[in-house]
């Protein structure tokens, strides 16, 4: 049972807690800690006792500058949702874009984008990590990874490899989901889902599972796609070809902007499944640089429950640019998406600065989301890269 819910947000190396009151649909601030390097991504243990957080001083995406200092901490969750370091944190060997627990608790598993890696911690009985597992066989882990996550039946890994778009006279490199077996920490090649051109215009991003069916939802970052894959019925095979596919936009994709998609996230009930759409592109006006245009969305799908079939049923705008991440309550009446970023925009000849915040909507019975409010977040020079919440 849910006594208490609250919600994590990082700005740079500085994780917040807020109090969250579902019935007011209100964030307020409580208290924070500062960890070894920016806060990369955060993951809570099945027990809510504690959460494992990711920090790198790298810069994001294909940067030149890989950093010197990554790590993965064990944070302990006090009663009022506090947090405090618990045992001495672990290197990881590069900057971690995302990282894992296994549904049993046991390990953590980290994604590294650059280059393409997978690392496994255990855990501890008391909830510290321990050293890295030697890993006895190297899986194939593709290019440019962006999430890892162990499905229901803990026994496969899900790991996209997104690749990269063509830029700068630099050809595509062609995206896939990796599927590695997983037993007491070891990680063994299992599938290799490819879709697009054979690898090409395919950016699988993040997927999400359905609680109680054999469902996995992926989010297709530059084609702006939800696929759906069935599980087998032991939940250790997917279904190479997606079962369906749907736009996440509202409108048609504009290939002179950027305009890809970022966190998705399966409703508690299973009845629907949300993913963030994301525009940044930006132009020159008045001595600034100002947004460009394209959709900034969380859209909103209902979910067949005898085939699980997503119908795409609304498109919702936060009031800000480039959600990153969001998060739905326990309960599953709020979600809160955080955008990383301040945004500069021109309408009517005026000239704004659209600030990051956190957005807050309801959830209606129908699952379409109303925005109730949006808090804006100073950055200082730092990005809001991650949010989420978990109930206590």
């Amino acid at each position: 049972m849910t006594d208490r819910t609250v919600l994590y947000q990082s700005v740079g190396a500085v994780l917040a807690h807020f109090d969250v009151d579902i019935e007011a649909a209100t964030l307020t601030r409580r208290t924070s800690i500062t960890l070894p390097s920016n806060v990369q991504y955060v993951w809570p243990h099945p027990s809510r006792k504690f959460v494992y957080v990711s920090t790198s001083d790298a810069a994001s995406g294909n940067t030149p500058v890989p950093g010197v200092m990554h790590r993965i901490c064990a944070l302990r969750v006090a009663s009022d949702g506090s947090l405090a370091l618990h045992g001495e944190p672990q290197p990881l060997p590069s900057r971690p874009i995302h990282h894992c627990v296994n549904p049993a608790g046991t390990h953590v598993l980290c994604a590294f984008n650059n280059p393409s890696n997978v690392t496994v911690h255990p855990i501890n009985t008391d909830g510290t990590l321990g050293p890295r597992v030697e890993q006895k066989t190297k899986v194939d882990v593709g290019v440019y990874a962006h999430q890892v996550v162990v499905a229901p039946s803990n026994r496969i890994v899900i790991f996209p490899a997104r690749g990269n778009d063509a830029k700068e006279g630099k050809p595509e490199d062609p995206g896939a989901i990796k599927v590695f077996g997983f037993d007491d920490g070891q990680l063994t090649d299992a599938q290799n889902i490819i879709g697009g051109r054979n690898g090409f215009d395919y950016r699988p991003r993040h997927v999400d599972f359905h609680p109680t069916r054999p469902w996995m939802y992926a989010n297709i970052e530059s084609q702006n796609e939800l696929h759906m894959h069935r599980l087998n019925a032991t939940g250790d095979r997917l279904e190479a070809k997606p079962a369906f596919t749907m736009t996440t936009l509202s409108g048609v994709r504009d290939p002179g902007l950027r305009q890809t998609t970022s966190a998705i996230h399966v409703h508690p009930s299973g009845h629907f499944v949300y993913a963030a759409n994301r525009a940044d592109s930006t132009v020159e006006c008045d001595g600034k640089r100002v947004f460009a245009g394209g959709e900034n969305s969380i859209a909103v799908f209902a979910i067949d429950q005898a085939s699980g079939e997503p119908r795409r049923i609304q498109n919702v705008d936060p009031l800000t640019h480039h959600v990153r991440t969001f998060g739905i309550d326990p309960s599953g009446r709020l979600l809160v998406a955080a955008s990383i970023r301040d945004m500069w925009t021109h309408y009517g000849g005026e000239t704004r600065l659209a600030p990051a915040g956190l957005s807050v909507f309801r959830i209606g019975a129908d699952g379409r989301l109303e925005l109730v409010r949006k808090y804006d977040v100073e950055l200082n020079g730092k990005l809001q890269w991650w949010a989420g919440m978990m109930g206590l």
